[in-house]
């Protein structure tokens, strides 16, 4: 069994009833104010997001990890990592508790120039459709890069891990636009390091990065990688509306 960490640590975890064992931290995965964890309980694999042992008695800090747990909880897409629960862990502390996954970062896999044509079809399909979810549900989140991507062992489906931090009404140009240019960042450090030159792909992610990008949404994006464009599609629908309403008229008149 191969785990998505290249610098895993085993640590000692002192539990009597026998709940949780094997707890193991993923300096790769590590954030500002977070550790995460493999672990298993109830001799199941599963993961933890905990606060750093600096910031765990901070009440400040406590309720930041709360809310994310509150955001993400509510989050149900194929591409996104689960969150299960939020409970207290031995040697840790209060932790969120996700799905496992077993597989490798796309940091990874560039690193390891492992990279293969199902890897970027991903990124322009079930990646697209993750964010286009994160976006429809206004969560606003940290930038989505290489580290944050996961490819699972057996079939490389994609999986967003940490993405969730707080859900708002609506969200501002700026989060949207940050999305967009994330993307773009990824896209263009993959192009970087393949075998061959995709210029479709390449113009794509090089307007994601534009300031300011021609593309408004993620679901703009999407429609680029179908060769398609929000205004023609506008002009479709108004033609088709025209024709039906022409019709219409016919049919009234011939009535």
């Amino acid at each position: 069994m191969e785990y998505i960490s290249k610098n895993e640590k085993k640590i000692e975890i002192d539990d009597p009833s026998g709940k949780w064992t094997e707890l193991t931290l993923l300096p790769e995965w590590e954030e500002k104010y977070y550790d995460v964890y493999t672990v298993r309980k109830h001799g199941k694999w599963v993961m933890l997001k905990a606060l750093k042992k600096e910031y765990a008695d901070d009440p400040k800090y406590l309720a930041m990890l709360e809310q994310e747990f509150d955001t993400r909880y509510n989050l149900a897409h194929a591409n996104i990592v689960m969150v299960n629960d939020f409970e207290e862990v031995p040697g840790v502390g209060k932790a969120i508790i996700t799905d496992d996954v077993y597989g490798y970062s796309l940091r990874r896999l560039i690193d390891e120039k492992r990279l293969t044509p199902k890897i970027v079809h991903r990124l322009q399909t079930q990646l697209l459709d993750a964010m286009e979810y994160i976006q429809e549900n206004h969560i606003v989140h940290t930038p989505i890069t290489p580290d944050t991507i996961i490819f699972t062992e057996y079939n490389e489906n994609l999986k967003l891990i940490n993405v969730g931090y707080d859900q708002v009404g609506s969200l501002s140009a700026q989060d949207t636009n940050e999305d967009i240019h994330s993307y773009g960042r990824v896209l263009n450090e993959v192009l970087d390091h393949l075998p061959t030159t995709l210029p479709r792909l390449r113009r794509i992610a090089k307007h994601c990065e534009e300031n300011p990008s021609p593309y408004r949404s993620i679901a703009d994006v999407q429609l680029a990688m179908e060769k398609r464009n929000s205004g023609q599609i506008f002009i479709f629908i108004c033609t088709f509306i025209v024709l039906m309403a022409c019709l219409l008229l016919w049919l009234v008149t011939k009535g």
